[in-house]
């Protein structure tokens, strides 16, 4: 009787605790879509917060709650984040391309075009090897390039898949550059007047040097509607970019996979390649193509482009729990100069362009 009611307890104790833990997607989704409301909240409370910053940071925060809240996110929530983390993302980013349209591009002309291009390639590359230079774990110099160069988590999201990054190298560059973005939210329209830059000068810097989308609306509109419209579409080419970086370094991996397999053993293994454009990218060209056809409505846009932020919020939010503090601080010093530096660059060089281009 005694091994029955021991064996009655076992049972009763592993009902529980599935109905405590369940495993799965649909726990750590809840918990997106709960952080997902929370970031609009913030938002909404203070406008000058963007909802996809909001999202990073609560994620972080949700990481590091005590006792059984941080054990639910490090555990049963964790599937359903990473999927958020990596499937919406993909998803978001498809739905990027519908905020981009050549003609407004080309609008702005070649000399600026050709600005937005240097300030890319040179702080992607300045930031690359300073990383490499400082010894930055893994992955970390090319995904902070990235996310500094490009358009910020989104970018960083983008290539940490086909090039397979650490999940913690991913989460740790996007708090990097979330950071940097929040604080040139309040430090860029400081500098305006000392610099001498009229409204539509401060509005291509600032699209030309901070990193995400929303960061750049926040900032901009400081300076008047002008000046916003010149630092969205400005920061829209820089966006255009994110298709050649993420095929360019999708060849680099498959070259890598050659050189440490040879062609033979891949064939032979059943090795999968990276593929050269990834699916996600393919769908982001084509939503570009679909808003210069100019043949949807400006409602479906409007829609699409709220899905979007709404999908990207939850997979910020996901990347944000895969922040570990502690682990940070090991490295922090180094990072925290590379986001440093990698943001003087950014701004400097932006800022020499518009001057030189308008």
């Amino acid at each position: 009787m005694a091994l029955l009611g021991e064996r009655a307890k076992s049972r009763t104790q592993s009902v529980s605790s599935a109905v405590v833990r369940p495993k799965g997607k649909p726990p750590g989704l809840a918990l997106a879509a709960l952080g997902v409301a929370l970031a609009w909240g913030v938002h909404q409370l203070l406008p000058g917060v963007p909802m996809l910053t909001a999202a990073v940071v609560l994620g972080i925060v949700a990481a590091h709650l005590p006792g059984r809240a941080r054990m639910f996110v490090r555990g049963p929530g964790k599937t359903g984040l990473t999927f958020a983390a990596k499937r919406l993302m993909r998803v978001g980013i498809v739905l990027l391309g519908l905020k981009l349209s050549l003609d407004d591009v080309l609008g702005l002309g070649w000399a600026s075009v050709a600005m937005v291009l240097s300030v890319v390639a040179v702080t992607f590359f300045g930031t690359w090897w300073l990383g490499r230079r400082m010894g930055l774990r893994g992955d970390q110099p090319l995904l902070i390039a990235t996310g500094y160069s490009i358009c910020g988590a989104s970018a960083i999201g983008a290539v940490s898949e086909v090039s397979e990054s650490d999940e913690r190298d991913t989460a740790t560059s996007v708090a990097l550059v979330t950071l940097c973005g929040t604080l040139a939210i309040a430090v860029l329209p400081l500098l305006q007047g000392p610099l001498g830059l009229t409204d539509p000068e401060f509005g291509r810097w600032v699209g030309a040097s901070v990193h995400d989308v929303g960061q750049v609306v926040a900032t901009a509109q400081t300076a008047g509607s002008g000046a916003l419209g010149d630092a969205v579409l400005v920061k829209l080419m820089r966006v255009a970019l994110l298709a050649p970086l993420v095929a360019a370094v999708a060849l680099s991996v498959r070259a890598r996979a050659r050189a440490g397999s040879g062609e033979g053993q891949t064939a032979a293994t059943g090795t999968k390649k990276p593929p050269l454009v990834p699916l996600f990218v393919v769908g982001f060209l084509a939503m570009v193509a679909l808003r210069t056809t100019g043949v949807l409505p400006g409602g479906a846009i409007d829609v699409a482009q709220t899905a979007q932020e709404l999908l990207l919020a939850a997979a910020l939010f996901g990347l944000g729990s895969a922040v570990d503090l502690p682990s940070l601080t090991r490295t922090g010093g180094r990072v925290a100069a590379l986001g440093l530096c990698s943001w003087v660059m950014i701004a400097g060089i932006s800022y020499v362009g518009v001057v030189l281009t308008y």
